[in-house]
């Protein structure tokens, strides 16, 4: 782990090197996450080093004072630009609150980046009244939901199942509750259509957080956009799907990077 001072605080990163000669791919993980999330995109580390963050409050990075909504999703952009920064990173990848996060890099930023992938996220974040409630008020009863099929995972093993769900309570209450608070109010689908570097919007096909369509919607409104979906996965495809998932990213920067 290597942790960079950005803005008064500090965040953790990795980076996972085996010589490969693509660009350097920075992940961005979701609500109540870690970057222990992407662990299985390590494996692409021949091809391309791999950026594992983890956003402020997260893992073994500082917090920050932020009210939920613009000023965390912020926060969150400060911390993966100095990451960038300081790797090199040339993609951004995004999950979830991290594809919200990336967007907002992308089109408020001066981020200078070649590509980006889009997962498991959409251009609007709407939670369901019930989740934010039991995010306030009973916290297991939202782990529970959260992991229910075809949320988080489609039909996960038992044992990533209690994985994740002892990853979610680590974080805690009050940064996961912030997390799907920000989540709630972001909503860019009138700015989206500025993104100008090519895009996967990549999809699990039982995700009911962020179905397909909010997958299209990128599709539709990114001049450089391709979709891709991944069979027998829900939210966490990256978890569920660890091989398709990183085959869909290589196969989709062999086809939009100069490698040469």
């Amino acid at each position: 782990m290597t942790t960079i001072s950005q803005h008064g605080r500090q965040t953790a990163y990795d980076v996972a090197d085996r010589g490969g000669a693509g660009p350097p791919i920075c992940f961005v993980h979701g609500s109540g996450g870690s970057r222990d999330v992407w662990r299985a995109q390590r494996r692409l580390a021949d091809r391309y080093p791999i950026v594992t963050l983890d956003l402020s409050g997260h893992g073994e990075s500082a917090d920050i004072d932020a009210r939920a909504g613009y000023p965390t999703l912020s926060a969150y952009a400060d911390d993966v630009l100095a990451v960038t920064d300081a790797t090199n990173a040339r993609v951004l990848v995004g999950n979830s609150l991290g594809g919200a996060v990336v967007q907002h890099a992308l089109l408020e930023r001066e981020v200078d980046v070649d590509a980006a992938v889009l997962t498991g996220t959409g251009a609007r974040l709407g939670v369901l009244a019930d989740l934010l409630e039991w995010l306030e008020n009973d916290f297991e009863r939202a782990v529970e939901f959260l992991h229910e099929p075809g949320r988080l995972f489609y039909d996960p093993d038992p044992e990533l199942r209690a994985h994740s769900m002892d990853a979610m309570y680590d974080c805690g209450r009050a940064v996961t509750q912030r997390d799907f608070l920000t989540c709630h109010r972001f909503d860019v689908r009138d700015e989206v259509s500025a993104i100008d570097v090519p895009v996967l919007a990549l999809y699990g096909e039982h995700d009911r957080l962020t179905p397909p369509s909010f997958h299209e919607f990128f599709a539709a409104e990114i001049d450089d956009a391709a979709l891709g979906e991944l069979e027998g996965a829900a939210h966490l495809a990256m978890l569920e799907r660890p091989a398709a998932f990183n085959d869909a990213i290589a196969d989709f920067l062999d086809d939009v990077l100069d490698h040469d």
